[in-house]
């Protein structure tokens, strides 16, 4: 259907938003933190192309010189964000299907044990924040404002993860966040998912009103486990 075509528009490029660092700090570190937190929100998956990461361009947002620029993408490529092509320069790493595919699997293992700690651990206060993250949307067919739910989504996963007060759940969840957030951007749009997806979300809230610990930790599996099938069955692009 053309709803579900990758090919019906050309894709906007992708964009780092970056601002300028505090001179007062570590360069190298808060250039490092800027940097990763930019390829985390940027939607590294819309578009076909690579993205080619211009060292000019970044000392001059980031406002420092090449050096602390450079220490940081040597950081962010040793824990696996971008990696250097000779002669051709530094790329935003993607993933395959199959590697995006592996990486949702652990993110349904780990955020579904994060849902399983949270019904023992979060407040009445905390879980009732999560309905409101969606109040926006209850009058309103979230496809027909895809970008503030695409927003709301990522936060709403976040915030299970949060709630399980498990920091090492968070660290190791942290570092497959930047693709599993990338493709649940790309792929919220199609097939009436982000329709399938509030209704998911608010049958995990209940479960986790009613502290039912087996089966918020079963819903929050499987929905992520559809979202690995639907990457298997839809996303060609990938590869």
């Amino acid at each position: 259907m053309a709803a579900d075509s990758h090919e019906d528009a050309r894709p906007t490029p992708v964009a780092l938003v970056l601002t300028p660092i505090n001179a007062s700090a570590s360069l190298r570190n808060q250039a490092y933190a800027r940097l990763k937190q930019a390829i985390a929100e940027a939607d590294i998956y819309r578009s076909h192309e690579e993205f080619r990461l211009d060292e000019k361009e970044l000392t001059e947002a980031l406002g420092v010189s090449r050096t602390p620029v450079r220490e940081a993408m040597t950081l962010l490529e040793q824990e696996g964000f971008l990696r250097t092509v000779p002669r051709r320069g530094v790329y935003i790493l993607r993933k395959t299907k199959k590697e995006i595919v592996e990486m949702i699997y652990m993110w349904a293992a780990l955020e579904s044990v994060a849902a399983r700690l949270a019904t023992l651990r979060a407040s009445d206060a905390d879980i009732a924040a999560l309905r409101h993250m969606f109040d926006y949307f209850s009058e309103t067919t979230p496809a027909d404002h895809i970008e503030e739910y695409s927003d709301a989504n990522i936060a709403f996963h976040q915030a299970i993860v949060q709630l399980s007060k498990s920091q090492i759940i968070a660290d190791t969840i942290k570092n497959i966040f930047v693709h599993v957030r990338a493709i649940r951007r790309t792929t919220i749009a199609r097939s009436d998912r982000a329709s399938r997806s509030i209704g998911d979300h608010m049958r995990i809230i209940e479960a986790l009103e009613r502290r039912d610990t087996e089966r918020v930790e079963e819903l929050v599996r499987q929905h992520s486990l559809d979202l690995a099938a639907f990457v298997e069955a839809n996303c060609d692009f990938l590869d």
